[in-house]
């Protein structure tokens, strides 16, 4: 049986294998982003079909979330070892299978359920997309394919809002997981034709399973701790015990990364202070932006009485912006250096939330809502580029797939978390995320605990982010262990 890797393709940009190329990868990916943030805009409707506790709608949002993030970084590693290609449509199968459930699903269990198994296909098909562009396109190239791909993924992003508003309105919260099928079924009918196979022959040899187990269950553990402690109370045995297991699985997992010959999460790469802080800065700010994205849409929809295409719509602007000035943002920070960017991006953030806060019952979207999303626009495009350059020139350039697999999954953590704390933090209590009375005062104390997150990640920046960008020689940064460089080139 021949088992030598495939042969490389180096593709160029604006042929028409290449459009083919972009279209399967840009869709996949686009298919899972949008997918994680459009059925907010359902909650209220899945609660109010399922009579769904707080709980079960945490979870509806969460079980994605988690499965998600627990498998990315294998996902990429099981791209680099069995083919890119291979796993990335094996992924957008599972996708479109896990959303055809989510559809049909008769209760909240069931939906969660589904939701989860949605997860582990994001996170087969998430990492594939960039890997394939690196692995496909000839290096002068490779550019130009990564910017159109960040560049249509971004309108995907700005439209999924409008897409998912309007079939909620017009139709049915089922259809925002239906949609998914026949898009699914295009993409991999382009990935099978068109998209070359690749693999990474440097990539490790064995699979790190104990550490994804191990970070699963304490992800697992944790959140649904504090999903249940809202409804059953702190001295609830099940709280205490999942809390425990969780924490004792997350412990485990530290441990079992610092000692496997090939790790999922090498620790040596936190020996960067560099590096470590702009994952603290990160937790901190995806945290809060994960309470925004969760409360603002159902927010507007349970108590300010927003219609779900209108509430859908709300953070547009917030896109919008991204799209138009996060790469003057990048151009910006390299000229004065990270740490300014870094500290004033969130400070504004945290005062767009502040505004946020004070939408309720009556408010308008052009006199309340839009001066909010605009001013986060404003603070993300600000912060969000030099964050991303700062966490990649941490590390050796050979290293550049750890250190954004770690940060994505840093930043995914983080949301996850955050939407599992901040009800209880809020002081939902026994209430329902859907009743007016509960969510409202639950939904102002979170805003405000979001601002004061971003506010510490302004903190952080200014205290351990360099002045200036620089990459560390060779002999500053941390050695990795063998078998764990993730290169997306071949």
């Amino acid at each position: 049986m021949d088992v030598r890797p495939p042969a490389p393709v180096s593709l160029r940009y604006g042929t028409p294998r290449a459009h083919w190329v972009l279209l399967a990868t840009v869709l996949g990916s686009a298919m899972a982003f949008v997918d994680a943030t459009v059925v907010n805009i359902a909650l209220p409707h899945i609660g109010a079909a399922f009579e769904a506790p707080a709980a079960g709608l945490q979870w509806a949002v969460n079980g994605y979330a988690l499965s998600l993030t627990a498998l990315i970084l294998l996902g990429g590693s099981l791209g680099d070892r069995l083919g890119r290609r291979r796993v990335f449509v094996v992924g957008v199968a599972w996708f479109a299978a896990a959303s055809l459930l989510c559809g049909l699903a008769p209760s909240i269990d069931a939906l969660v359920a589904a939701r989860v198994l949605q997860g582990v296909g994001g996170a087969l098909l998430t990492p594939g997309s960039l890997a394939i562009l690196e692995a496909s396109f000839q290096p002068g190239d490779r550019a130009r394919a990564i910017g159109a791909w960040s560049g249509l993924g971004g309108v995907a992003g700005a439209a999924g809002p409008f897409l998912g508003g309007w079939l909620v309105q017009s139709g049915s919260w089922r259809l925002v997981f239906l949609v998914n099928v026949p898009i699914a079924a295009a993409v991999v009918a382009v990935a099978l034709r068109h998209v070359p196979e690749s693999k990474n022959p440097d990539a490790a040899p064995g699979l790190d399973v104990a550490g994804v187990l191990l970070a699963a269950a304490g992800l697992a553990g944790i959140t649904y701790g504090f999903t249940a402690w809202t409804s059953l109370g702190p001295g609830s045995p099940m709280v205490k015990g999942t809390l425990g297991v969780g924490l004792l699985a997350a412990i485990g997992f530290l441990l079992r990364e610092r000692r496997a010959r090939h790790p999922m999460l090498p620790l040596e790469v936190f020996a960067s202070r560099t590096f470590a802080a702009a994952n603290a800065v990160t937790f901190c700010m995806y945290a809060a932006l994960g309470g925004v994205v969760f409360l603002v849409v159902l927010n507007l929809q349970v108590v300010a009485s927003f219609p779900p295409l209108t509430a859908g719509m709300a953070l547009l602007p917030v896109t919008v912006l991204m799209l138009l000035l996060s790469a003057r943002g990048g151009a910006l920070a390299d000229r004065i250096g990270p740490r300014l960017p870094m500290t004033a991006g969130p400070l504004v953030c945290a005062l767009a939330l502040l505004l946020f806060s004070r939408i309720g019952p009556g408010a308008s979207y052009l006199g309340d809502v839009l001066p909010a999303a605009a001013l986060l626009g404003l603070g993300l495009s600000l912060c969000v580029a030099p964050l991303t350059a700062t966490v990649l020139g941490a590390l050796d350039d050979r290293h550049a797939g750890i250190a954004s697999g770690v940060n994505n999954a840093v930043a995914r953590a983080a949301g996850l978390l955050a939407v599992a704390v901040l009800p209880l933090l809020g002081g939902l209590g026994g209430g329902r995320l859907t009743d007016p009375a509960a969510l409202g005062p639950t939904y102002r104390a979170d805003m405000r605990i979001c601002a004061a997150m971003l506010a510490l990640s302004a903190g952080l920046a200014f205290a351990f982010i360099p002045r200036r960008g620089r990459r560390a020689p060779a002999k500053e940064r941390p050695p990795l262990p063998s078998g764990a460089d993730t290169r997306l080139e071949d």
